[in-house]
């Protein structure tokens, strides 16, 4: 029986490889396609008291030869031959089994300059994943692979046992994914309730139930007081529950959340990691990429470190803080939780 997720375990890096000047895409816009609606399961109301339950280097060095990883991935698939990786078309074997969105050996080169070097990850419905790495390690363009805002080289991408690689950015949606850029994406000319009303409008033909999920997502997220408020008027944090609101009337499986913690106040930063509590008690799987380190690893069931392309390390927060690799390249000697 192979283990078909050693791909999924921190790579020895190659020895000798001298560092790469590179740089993460970055800026470019978000489109969202007609999409349809996937079951999750429901959740109960955000309360802000509920307890945690569980965060352009020139010349880099290379990433050191990394242990084998502490978490273990869920068991291959049965039937699969021993050793192999591959799908017998020099391609990665993919699981074929729902639950799970899945990174398999992606790799991405912008010219001459390789970006992502195999990089392969995965996230369960209801857990959260932070992947995190210095500026030009590479992250934001695997994000971005993910999300299907850029192309990659090589590789796969799954979703819930579909091979979504060559699929563009409304499909992957329509299949359940989720992605709340960066930048503000609310519509600022609309009411809160109107942003959330246009996107149920595509999906929910009956202006009935419509109406009905309407109410429901204001109620969840907390935002009923504030239906009416123009968008333009939202403070971040109240702007962030509109997004993420809006999002979920697409009813996603997976929701990938790109800096969510940027531009926030200290004081609404618990507010953002309510909301991540709330969509995983949702059964939504979360990735996140953040430069907060800190405040990701703070709300993640695990991380991945990206280091000049590669995955460097993989764990629970409290491991990646151990790591001696992790200290010594990206957080520091001082670096506490």
């Amino acid at each position: 029986m192979v283990d078909l997720f050693s791909m999924f375990r921190r790579r020895p890096a190659k020895r000798g490889r001298p560092g790469f000047a590179r740089q993460d895409i970055t800026a470019l816009g978000d489109s969202v396609g007609g999409l349809v609606p996937s079951p999750v399961r429901d959740a109960p109301p955000i309360a802000r008291d509920q307890p945690m339950q569980a965060p352009d280097p020139y010349g880099v060095e290379a990433p050191p030869r990394a242990r084998p990883a502490a978490p273990q991935p869920p068991q291959a698939r049965p039937g699969a031959k021993s050793g192999s990786k591959t799908n017998g078309t020099g391609g990665p074997q993919l699981l074929r089994r729902p639950g799970f969105l899945a990174v398999h050996s992606v790799e991405k080169s912008f010219g001459s300059r390789q970006v992502v070097r195999g990089v392969s990850i995965y996230v369960r419905r209801g857990e959260a994943v932070g992947l995190l790495g210095p500026n030009g390690a590479g992250k934001t363009t695997v994000f971005y692979m993910i999300t299907g805002l850029i192309k990659a080289d090589r590789g796969a991408i799954e979703l819930d046992g579909h091979d979504v690689t060559k699929l563009p950015m409304y499909q992957r949606a329509r299949l359940g994914i989720g992605y709340l850029p960066q930048e503000a994406s609310i519509f600022r000319g609309l009411t809160v309730e109107q942003n959330i009303r246009a996107v149920l409008e595509v999906v929910e033909p009956s202006r009935k139930k419509r109406e009905q999920q309407l109410d429901s997502l204001l109620d969840e997220f907390n935002i009923t007081r504030l239906r009416k408020s123009p968008s333009i008027a939202l403070s971040g944090g109240e702007r962030r529950r509109v997004e993420i609101a809006r999002a979920l009337a697409t009813r996603p499986n997976y929701m990938l959340l790109d800096e969510p913690f940027a531009g926030i106040d200290p004081i609404a930063v618990g507010d953002i990691q309510d909301l991540v509590r709330h969509l995983t008690n949702r059964g939504i799987g979360v990735l996140i990429t953040d430069h907060n380190v800190r405040e990701t690893l703070g709300l993640t069931d695990r991380a991945y470190i990206v280091y000049a392309g590669e995955i460097l390390t993989e764990g629970s927060p409290d491991e990646i803080v151990a790591d001696p690799d992790v200290r010594r390249l990206y957080l520091g000697e001082e670096f506490r939780l």
